[in-house]
């Protein structure tokens, strides 16, 4: 293997030949130097940074126009600058959710592969009002190594600025300063309803950013639309019109895991536990759960117990128990309600089945366990 490494490729012998037509662009991109310009920007210019093309037929080859397979391809490509100049932002807002690090490799690497310079917007909207570092351009290398982590490598925070029109000004001239107006937003509803209303504002915004001499009439020309990707990432799974939110099938092997560790201490002291998971208004974790676990009892939001249903519970309790079952698990949706409306806490419960039925009764609240750890190889792949 280590002699076929160091034989010069001959392309007589490739079963795709070389197009003169190909041969004559990469030798028009060595002569301009635009390959070392690539270079650059996937890999960044600082010395410290790991060359990711040192083990590449790239590395062998750069001094020649051989067509070889690999990498080298991929900047062919690249360096048709299929998007030149253009400028795209990238940020992550609200509660994280595993999956958001691979969303951003996702879209750094493709913004480059396609021509375009990535910015990192740090801490979400916060980065986006208050500029200056929060700003910074993205390069190949700094995405490598992510694909398994879990949060959000560029930080998410909600901001009270951006909900006033003075900071939302502030964002636009920031984002008008970096030659900016596509950007990629990926959170929850209230990510990407703000994001929404700032591209309505968007016209207005830059006429008095004109009006007040804060960027020039041909910055406001050049910039007139903002374009704006929306990607939901939140473990809820609570947007409509979209299958699978990013975070929510890691979310729920975390529960899963949890549920699974409870039910084998639970059957040890005959326990019932209560256990309580996110979602706010959605009920799907919770569902999904309690489907996957054999619990004994579910309450979600979409669908509100009938007055009685303390009775109802306690009886289907009570049967288990008698048929030989050694503990309960009841699963709760943080945001379920009866059908008058009326929060079902998880408390309640316990209080319930402990006075009517003197079970031992505990109460697990997962937390914020649930947005934490890696991605699943569903939400790795997800973007």
């Amino acid at each position: 293997m280590a002699e076929a490494e160091k034989r010069p490729v001959d392309s007589s012998s490739s079963s795709q030949p070389i197009k003169e037509e190909k041969r004559g662009e990469l030798e028009a991109l060595e002569e301009s130097d635009k390959l070392g310009e690539l270079r650059s920007d996937i890999i960044g210019t600082s010395p410290e940074t790991p060359s990711i093309l040192m083990n590449t037929p790239f590395s062998k080859y750069r001094g020649s126009v051989s067509w070889v397979e690999g990498f080298e391809q991929n900047l062919h490509i690249l360096a048709k600058d299929k998007y030149p100049g253009r400028a795209m932002g990238v940020f992550t807002s609200g509660g994280d959710a595993q999956g958001m690090n691979p969303a951003v490799r996702a879209i750094v690497r493709m913004g480059i592969y396609l021509g375009c310079k990535v910015y990192f917007i740090h801490e979400g909207y916060q980065g986006l009002v208050d500029g200056g570092n929060s700003i910074r351009q993205a390069t190949w290398a700094a995405v490598s190594g992510i694909l398994d982590d879990g949060g959000t490598i560029i930080g998410s925070a909600r901001c009270k600025e951006f909900r006033e029109r003075p900071g939302r000004l502030r964002a636009a001239k920031n984002l008008i300063d970096h030659g900016i107006n596509n950007i990629v937003c990926i959170g929850g509803d209230g990510s990407l309803t703000g994001a929404n209303l700032f591209r309505k504002e968007w016209d207005s915004l830059l006429q008095e950013l004109v009006e007040t001499n804060q960027i020039t009439k041909e910055n406001a020309n050049k910039y007139k639309n903002l374009n704006i990707v929306g990607l939901v990432g939140s473990i809820d799974n609570d947007f409509c019109g979209t299958d699978m939110t990013i975070g929510a099938d890691s979310a729920l092997h975390r529960v899963m895991e949890a549920i699974d560790c409870i039910t084998t201490t639970a059957s040890s002291h005959q326990r019932c536990f209560v256990l309580e998971v996110m979602g706010r208004h959605c009920g799907y974790l919770a569902l999904v759960t309690a489907l996957g676990s054999d619990a004994d009892w579910v309450f979600i939001p979409e669908s509100p117990p009938e007055p009685g249903w303390e009775d109802q519970l306690c009886n289907k309790l009570k049967n288990t128990r008698e048929m030989g079952q050694r503990l309960n698990i009841i699963v709760l949706a943080e945001g379920a309600i009866d059908s008058d409306g009326n929060p079902i806490t998880s408390d309640s419960v316990r209080q319930l089945i402990s006075t009517r039925l003197k079970y031992d009764t505990r109460v697990t609240i997962l937390g914020h366990v649930q947005r934490g750890g890696c991605p699943s190889a569903f939400d790795r792949l997800l973007v």
